[in-house]
């Protein structure tokens, strides 16, 4: 189980992003416009980089809904590849089987 400290981390970035997404989308959308002024691209970028660090949402880390371990991670499942294994063996993940040939 991953440290509770860095869990809330996670909880607080996913907050923070949501909080932000529209006024990111809307920065980020002006300062990538090549029809607008050098100038209004360049106030967007500063508008960007004063928002909250953690609130940019590529800061956010994929973890095992589990575990919380955020390498080897499943999108797909959301889960850690060793409890995709575990799971898929005890024929808790619908669809998935062990390979035979």
């Amino acid at each position: 189980m991953a440290k509770q400290a860095l869990l809330q981390r996670e909880l607080k970035r996913e907050k923070l992003a949501a909080k932000f997404a529209k006024k990111y989308t809307e920065l980020k959308a002006i300062a990538n416009d090549a029809k607008k002024s050098d100038e209004e691209r360049d106030a967007a970028r500063l508008g960007l980089q004063k928002l909250p660090r953690n609130s940019n949402p590529t800061r956010q880390r994929n973890r095992c809904e589990i575990t919380g371990r955020p390498r080897g991670t499943f999108a797909h499942f959301g889960l850690a590849r060793a409890k995709v294994r575990e799971m898929a063996f005890a024929g808790e993940i619908p669809g998935v089987t062990k390979a035979s040939w």
